[in-house]
């Protein structure tokens, strides 16, 4: 259940930026953005969370943990917004400056997220406190 949280969260943050980018500025479709948006949250979670994040250090590095994922979450935003983009858009128009101005914008948010994850999500059961009557 922790994770369809995670994931929930994870896919409005996204949608809301790629709604504003490249709906609002760029004039993507509100489908295509939603398609992009419901992919780019999956694979971002797969690749960035469960994989980077949670097996780069210790989890007392926390902040190295949340950079490396962080970074990483950037580099396959602007790459998922991007080859989407081109399929769905078509390559006459251009996608890579919404995918990079987007996938700025996602990295942030993904800062604030592996925090959220790591507090709520990805804590050890031996790490919580426990009291005896």
């Amino acid at each position: 259940m922790k994770h369809l949280i995670a994931l929930a969260i994870k896919f409005v943050m996204i949608a809301a930026v790629l709604l504003i980018i490249l709906t609002g500025f760029f004039e993507v479709s509100f489908a295509d953005t939603l398609l992009i948006s419901l992919a780019l949250t999956f694979i971002a979670y797969a690749m960035g969370d469960l994989l980077i994040f949670r097996s780069s250090g210790k989890r007392s590095e926390q902040a190295t943990r949340n950079s490396i994922a962080t970074i990483a979450d950037v580099a396959v935003a602007i790459l998922v917004i991007w080859l989407i983009g081109e399929a769905l858009v078509g390559s006459g128009t251009d996608v890579i400056t919404p995918a990079i101005i987007s996938g700025l914008f996602i990295g942030g948010g993904e800062w604030f997220f592996h925090q959220y994850l790591d507090s709520r999500v990805f804590r050890d059961r031996k790490s919580r406190t426990t009291t005896t009557a």
